[in-house]
């Protein structure tokens, strides 16, 4: 089948992508690094394999429709990271504007085509909610007042509108990923090898996760299930709070857990992204569960053990 992906070259979507091109897959990565149209494929995936091409997600379809016709799904990922640097107006400003006009160009598109993609899985996080403190919230609970969760209602808004009798339209919420070779886990991890880590404020704070495997197997498993739609949580199904976070990454990393860092210092660091820090959301992957999708990763000890084995 021929399979989308906006963002396909990061963290997440680069493993996906691969994912689905060792199976046989036609898969076309969105990039911005090739002039719109011009396609290129990867050397060393094959045939159909991975096939990048040039786009600009600015809020208009371009020559978008060409390339998602036809397709099994639309997987958008697009957006500039949340922890690049501090939080300034115009930095809100550009985390709004990659998410927003990438996720209005993909719609546009869709509506485009005499044969629109089976589904549009577009990138969300459950920072949806805003700080639900020790409330465990489903797909059911309402977004949050902060920027963040702001910012995810308006990016699954604008998702919203590809939506059709033979669309179907699933917004991933997703947890913080897990994995060593890039995303949040490394920064986490970088205190406990010097010895200097510790639990963020009070550690009361929830932490909502996921091994990288397991949510790059969710999303293939959201696009091979027809039933699938509206939100979607993608985290384990127990999500800890950072105290208990700490505690699993200080045995994973056989360091000690010595420095808790406080409210003053860390915002002093970070900025306001450091109210994401310190507050949380228990998410619990309800719709998942629900539809019979299987973890391999439940346990926070059982995921950072095998991530960390041999380091």
């Amino acid at each position: 089948m021929k399979i989308i992906v906006a963002g396909g070259s990061g963290f997440l979507g680069a493993p996906l992508c691969e994912a689905w091109a060792e199976d046989g897959h036609d898969v076309r990565m969105l990039t911005r690094a090739l002039p719109p149209g011009v396609s290129r494929h990867d050397s060393g995936t094959g045939v159909p394999g991975i096939t990048r091409v040039g786009w600009r997600p600015d809020g208009t379809a371009g020559m978008l429709p060409s390339v998602i016709e036809g397709a099994a799904a639309v997987v958008n990922l697009a957006g500039d990271p949340l922890d690049r640097r501090r939080w300034s107006t115009a930095r809100k400003q550009v985390l709004r504007e990659s998410r927003l006009l990438a996720t209005r160009s993909l719609v546009e598109a869709v509506a485009g085509c005499a044969s629109p993609p089976s589904a549009l899985v577009n990138g969300s996080a459950v920072g949806f909610y805003g700080d639900t403190g020790n409330t465990p919230v489903t797909e059911t609970a309402a977004a949050g007042d902060d920027f963040l969760a702001q910012l995810c209602r308006d990016w699954e808004a604008e998702a919203q509108r590809a939506r059709r009798p033979t669309v179907r339209v699933v917004m991933l919420r997703s947890g913080v990923v897990l994995e060593r070779g890039g995303g949040a886990l490394p920064k986490m991890a970088r205190p406990f090898r010097y010895f200097v880590g510790g639990r963020l404020g009070s550690g009361r704070q929830y932490l909502s996760w996921i091994h990288r495997l397991d949510w790059i197997e969710m999303v293939r498993w959201i696009v091979d299930t027809p039933s699938v739609s509206g939100a979607v949580n993608a985290t384990a199904p127990h999500p800890v709070t950072n105290a208990h976070f700490t505690r699993a990454l200080r045995r994973a990393l056989r360091r000690p857990a010595l420095f808790p860092v406080p409210r003053l210092a860390l915002r002093a660091v970070v900025g306001e992204m450091a109210e994401s820090l310190l507050t949380g959301q228990r998410a619990v992957p309800a719709r998942a569960q629900e539809a019979g999708f299987h973890f391999r990763y439940p346990e926070i000890e059982i995921a950072l053990r095998g991530i960390f084995e041999n380091s």
